[in-house]
């Protein structure tokens, strides 16, 4: 599996060409050795989460998935989801591409550098969950729980706000109903 991707590049607006690949071990890699001490330093939501054992777990669990975009074969941002388990909120009934894990490189985020390298990164692993939902039969539905500090790129992303579920340690559901026209 590989998607092409173009991104901006923040300083001038230039598109950058990426791709959206299966995660493997260098893209954790990556996350250890470039990502984790800037997100510390910045104490952003992700800091702790632990990308190995994803992977491992991606590994042993036919329903979930993990991807990698890279750009110049450096790890831009990476997305775990889960394919055969959730249903919409929306269209009751109806599954859905759950994205468990969703992030971007530290120097991507506008809160940690001003202007970021690359835009578009959370933007473009959006669009492929939607891509894989088309692909599985359900119709470009996406759904997630948002860490706070993520809410407004969502509701951005035009994803309906389902409002904070306690049992998701009060996280706000967003989700994309079904695709009314083609990804392009």
């Amino acid at each position: 599996m590989r998607l092409q991707v173009q991104l901006n590049c923040g300083t001038d607006n230039q598109l950058i060409d990426g791709v959206i690949v299966e995660l493997a071990q260098n893209h954790i890699d990556d996350f250890e050795n470039l990502w984790r001490e800037q997100l510390r330093v910045f104490q952003t939501e992700d800091k702790f989460w632990d990308w190995l054992f994803k992977l491992g777990y991606i590994s042993n669990n036919e329903n979930e998935e993990g991807y990698a975009l890279e750009v110049g074969g450096c790890t831009q941002g990476l997305m775990m989801v889960e394919t055969q388990l959730h249903g919409s909120r929306e269209a009751i009934g109806q599954r859905l591409v759950y994205i468990q894990y969703i992030t971007s490189a530290p120097w991507n985020r506008k809160e940690i550098q001003r202007p970021p390298r690359y835009k578009g990164v959370g933007t473009a692993l959006l669009r492929y969950a939607r891509i894989r939902s088309v692909e599985l039969g359900y119709g470009g539905r996406v759904g997630l729980h948002s860490l706070r500090s993520s809410e407004r790129f969502y509701e951005n992303q035009g994803m309906i706000d389902f409002g904070s579920e306690e049992e998701y340690e009060d996280m706000t559901y967003f989700e994309y109903g079904l695709l009314r026209r083609p990804l392009r």
